[in-house]
């Protein structure tokens, strides 16, 4: 089945209902940026992290560049497909493709990335997209994929990935049992820190509640107290190298290049223009509502 969409919000709600391909390496554990928690928040809420707009503008821009380099290289042809592909046995998994090359049963993914994720793409392509074009081959029953990267602006590569049938029967059984707690509203256990949670939980709203983890919030207490310590003792050996400096702008150690620079900057006066100008700030003040978590002890 293919859906199209017509504007990019479309797309977005739509993607919402499915497995893609990015989602992939998340429902797996195995994306750094998104865990498996955040992804069921964005599939069951809605409620995702902010995206870097800017870095997907360009993205965007530059796929077509990549695209057409990949041609210029390979002496293969490529066209867009303009719509979503959703899996004819697995209705939960949906693909939306770069391009696929013409004539050839295959497709490409097009990616860029700046200068220092270049050693993650030396020999092989990263695992997440790596998943990203097995999920995309399990969807379209394709035999395989071309990936190529364009790092740093200035550096192209290209793979080429064939089908591999055990990895993608073992992606389906992770998406799988994925899908069933979205459809059940089952959260995956919470392995790393999120911020997502604050997207979900904005406001608090006056209850209390027992927190039945008593080891986690005295974990969390216990590791306050050890960042203290090591931060008073990482500042104590910043006044150290600084006293060693002296008035010197770069100091040498072994390998290392220790530099203390003087600077200026300009900061504006909050609260001299809010006393100055008190009619004019409040006319941009802006109010926002935030939470703040804090840990007291009650003594017995």
């Amino acid at each position: 089945m293919r859906i199209a969409t017509k504007s990019h919000e479309e797309w977005i709600e739509t993607r919402q209902k499915y497995i893609g391909g990015s989602d992939a390496a998340a429902a797996a554990g195995l994306n750094q940026w998104k865990s498996p928690y955040d992804l069921w928040v964005e599939k069951v809420n809605g409620i995702a992290e902010p995206v870097d707009n800017e870095a997907v503008y360009w993205g965007t821009v530059l796929e077509d560049i990549v695209a057409k380099e990949f041609e210029l290289r390979t002496g293969k042809k490529v066209h867009r497909v303009n719509q979503m592909i959703v899996s004819e046995e697995y209705q939960f998994m949906a693909a939306n493709i770069d391009r696929k090359i013409t004539g050839e049963d295959a497709l490409l993914e097009c990616k860029t990335t700046n200068a220092f994720n270049a050693s993650e793409w030396r020999d092989n392509v990263p695992q997440a997209y790596y998943m990203q074009v097995m999920h995309y081959l399990a969807v379209t029953g394709y035999s395989k994929a071309y990936i190529a990267v364009l790092i740093g602006g200035q550096e192209y590569r290209q793979f080429e990935i064939e089908r591999d049938e055990k990895k993608i029967a073992e992606l389906i059984e992770i998406e799988k049992a994925f899908w069933q707690r979205v459809e059940n509203e089952e959260p995956p256990d919470i392995d790393r820190a999120t911020n997502v949670i604050d997207l979900q939980y904005p406001n608090s709203n006056g209850e209390t509640v027992m927190i039945e983890d008593l080891d986690t919030v005295e974990r969390y207490i216990e590791l306050g107290e050890q960042i203290k310590e090591l931060k008073k003792e990482r500042d104590f050996m910043q006044t150290l190298i600084k006293a060693e400096l002296k008035d010197n702008e770069v100091g040498m150690a072994g390998n290392y290049i220790v530099s203390w620079k003087s600077s200026s900057r300009k900061s504006f006066d909050t609260t001299r223009f809010k006393k100055e100008q008190k009619d004019l700030y409040e006319q941009y003040v802006k109010e926002s509502e935030t939470r703040t978590m804090r840990i007291k002890e009650v003594k017995q």
